[in-house]
């Protein structure tokens, strides 16, 4: 099994020029610039300071750490998601966590217990990241179907109209993936596996895995949502 290329950091330096050059036509457009320049260098800083977080995560030997970054994850991942309705937001928490919790939470769990094995069952290094991949699509998910909603509402669509169609946007990009895994890309998980020596056979299994997981918790999530969401709108006195 041969050894990743260690990346140094001055080695990602070659990647700023197109970053640049995005930011570029974005300033030269007026679409934005300052709101992708400051999502850039949060990422990079959320992403540096996550790996020395994670490398004490994964040495824990305690389920409620494990349960605790999950929690975390799970509101962050919510408050994230109503960023597309933000006037909105507050109130509509208490439709985002719930259907995070139960579309991506059940997904999580059967892919722990039922597929992994994991041993123990909070075991880090497999459940935190996995989660990461869940509550990041039922997030995603639960945004465009929060912003569909009420747009096809204020243009006067019926609620069971603006419900459907949010519906379907929300698995736009979650069916894009599916058609094009395997054809297009090769995802994360599987690109991850294969530079690091793992069968190509194997990695894909994980793949089928993960893009299962992936259309479960955002199509049950973004569900759960507008379900609990028209209900509201049907019945305003309840």
């Amino acid at each position: 099994m041969h050894r990743l290329v260690d990346i140094g950091i001055t080695d990602l330096a070659w990647l700023l020029p197109p970053a640049a050059g995005v930011l570029w036509w974005l300033w030269r457009w007026g679409v934005g610039v300052g709101g992708a320049f400051y999502a850039l260098g949060r990422m990079l800083l959320q992403l540096l300071l996550i790996g020395y977080v994670l490398v004490v995560i994964f040495a824990t030997k305690h389920w409620f750490v494990v349960l605790g970054v999950l929690g975390v994850m799970l509101f962050f991942s919510s408050w994230i998601a109503l960023r597309t309705v933000p006037r909105r937001r507050p109130a509509l928490l208490r439709y985002a966590v719930p259907a995070i919790v139960l579309g991506g939470g059940t997904t999580l769990a059967l892919v722990g217990a039922g597929v992994l094995h994991l041993q123990p069952w909070y075991r880090p290094d497999y459940l935190i990241p996995l989660a990461g991949m869940v509550f990041a699509n039922a997030m995603n998910s639960v945004s465009l179907a929060a912003e569909r909603f009420f747009s096809e509402r204020k243009e006067g669509h019926p609620l069971r109209e603006a419900r459907h169609r949010a519906m379907g946007a929300a698995m736009i990009p979650v069916l894009n993936a599916l058609f094009a895994v395997g054809l297009v890309s090769l995802p994360g998980m599987m690109t991850g596996q294969i530079l690091s020596g793992v069968s190509p056979l194997i990695a894909a299994r994980y793949q089928i895995m993960v893009m299962l997981m992936i259309f479960s918790a955002a199509g049950l999530s973004a569900g759960i949502f507008l379900w609990g969401l028209s209900r509201e709108v049907d019945n305003p006195t309840q």
